[in-house]
C-alpha cells in the first residue's frame, strides 16, 4: 500500500469516526501507527540523532511528554532539562519530565504539523515509543527550528516482527537459587539482572518469588491506590512504559475520574489513562534494598506485559514512606477474584 493510499484510507475512516485516534485507525487499516504518521502530508522525517533532538528541547520551554503502552497513557507537562544520553541509554531527571530511555528501541522520528505540532518517535515495529506535543507556553519558534534543523530525507517505516523472548519453563528454573538472590537484592534496579540471569519474565518471576515478596491481588487494588492517595494527599510514583521509554510521575494525585473502561487521573500537569478492561493481573511486590523493603503495585495484561507500577515517593538513602507501606499492605486484603468497584 502506498503512503498516499494509506493516508486516503485514514481520511475516509476519520470521516466516519471523527473521534478515532490515529493508533486505533492504523490498527483498523492493518498498518502500524508509525506507517500512518509517515504517510501524513504534514509530517517530516527527522534524523535519528537523539542527543540533538532531546538535548535541544529545553529551549522550547514547557512541552507535554506522552508515553504509552496498550493499556496505559501517561502525560506530563514540563521542561526537557537535564537530559543525559550515554550510548544506547538515556534519561531526563526533572521534577516533571522524568524519563528512562532505551534508545536501542528508537528507530523513526517525525515532526508532525497541524493544529498541535509534535515530535513522535517509533520503534522498528512502528509502535509509538514517545511523543512530545506543544502546549500553552511552548516557544513554538524554538520547537519548530529544532525540528527543521533535524529534517532528514523521507524513508518509509517498514515494520519488523518483534522477536519472541527466549524464556525457560517453570520447571527449568532453579527456583531455590532465584529466591535466594531475590532475598539478597540491595537495589530495585538489580531486579532486571535477576530476571536475565534466570531467564524468566516478570509474571513468571512473581509466581516463583519468595512468598513473602510477591502476592497476587485483585485489579481493584488500582482503584484503591489512586483513590486512597487522592483522599490522603500521599505522594506516589506512577511508572508507565514500553520497550523504549519509561515515564514517571512523582507527587500527589487529585481528580480520579472513571469513564467507561478507563480509569483516569486528570490533574494539572499530569494525566493518566488506564484501560482497566485490559488489566489481567495485579501483584503486590516487595524488594529488599539497603534502605529497607521497597513495595510496589504492579499490573499486567493478558500477555504478561507490564502496564503500570505504583510506588510511594522515595529517594535513595531513605526508607519508603510509612503511609505508603500501610496503604500497600492493605491491598493484600483485595483478593484476585474481588470485583472492581462500579464506575
Amino acid at each position: 500500500m502506498t503512503a498516499t493510499t494509506l493516508w486516503q484510507r485514514y481520511l475516509a475512516l476519520k470521516a466516519e469516526q471523527p473521534k478515532l485516534r490515529m493508533r486505533d485507525a492504523a490498527a483498523s487499516i492493518g498498518a502500524s501507527e508509525g506507517e500512518l504518521v509517515a504517510a501524513d502530508p504534514s509530517s517530516t522525517r527527522l534524523k535519528p540523532d537523539w542527543s540533538a533532538l532531546l538535548g535541544g528541547l529545553k529551549a522550547a520551554g514547557p512541552l507535554l511528554a506522552l508515553t504509552r503502552n496498550e493499556a496505559a497513557v501517561h502525560e506530563k507537562t514540563g521542561v526537557y532539562d537535564h537530559v543525559q544520553i550515554e550510548g544506547r541509554m538515556g534519561l531526563a531527571l526533572n521534577p516533571e519530565i522524568d524519563l528512562r530511555l532505551f534508545l536501542s528501541q528508537w528507530r523513526h522520528a517525525y515532526a508532525v504539523g497541524g493544529e498541535r505540532p509534535s515530535l513522535q518517535v517509533f520503534d522498528q515495529q512502528g509502535e509509538a515509543v514517545h511523543k512530545i506535543y506543544v502546549v500553552e507556553g511552548t516557544d513554538r519558534a524554538a520547537f519548530e527550528a529544532l525540528l527543521a534543523a533535524q529534517a532528514d530525507s523521507a524513508q518509509p517505516v517498514t515494520p519488523e516482527p518483534r522477536p519472541a523472548p527466549e524464556l525457560k519453563a517453570d520447571q527449568d528454573v532453579d527456583v531455590d537459587a532465584f529466591r535466594q538472590e531475590w532475598r539478597e537484592l540491595r537495589d530495585t534496579h538489580e531486579f532486571f539482572g535477576l530476571l536475565r540471569r534466570h531467564g524468566v519474565e516478570r509474571t513468571q518471576a512473581l509466581r516463583l518469588a519468595p512468598p513473602e515478596f510477591a502476592q497476587q491481588v485483585g485489579i481493584g487494588a488500582v482503584d484503591a491506590v489512586l483513590n486512597s492517595a487522592a483522599g490522603s494527599g500521599l505522594s506516589i510514583m506512577v511508572f508507565v512504559g514500553n520497550a523504549g521509554c519509561v515515564q514517571i510521575h512523582t507527587g500527589p494525585v487529585h481528580r480520579i475520574a472513571p469513564m467507561g473502561p478507563w480509569l483516569n487521573v486528570l490533574d494539572p500537569g499530569f494525566n493518566l489513562h488506564l484501560r482497566m478492561d485490559l488489566f489481567t493481573e495485579a501483584w503486590l511486590v516487595r524488594k529488599p534494598t539497603v534502605d529497607g523493603i521497597v513495595t510496589s503495585l504492579e499490573c499486567y495484561d493478558a500477555e504478561g506485559s507490564l502496564i503500570v507500577q505504583f510506588f510511594g515517593e522515595r529517594k535513595p538513602g531513605k526508607p519508603e514512606l510509612a503511609a505508603w507501606t500501610a496503604l500497600a499492605d492493605g491491598l493484600a486484603a483485595i483478593a484476585p477474584d474481588t470485583p472492581r468497584p462500579a464506575a
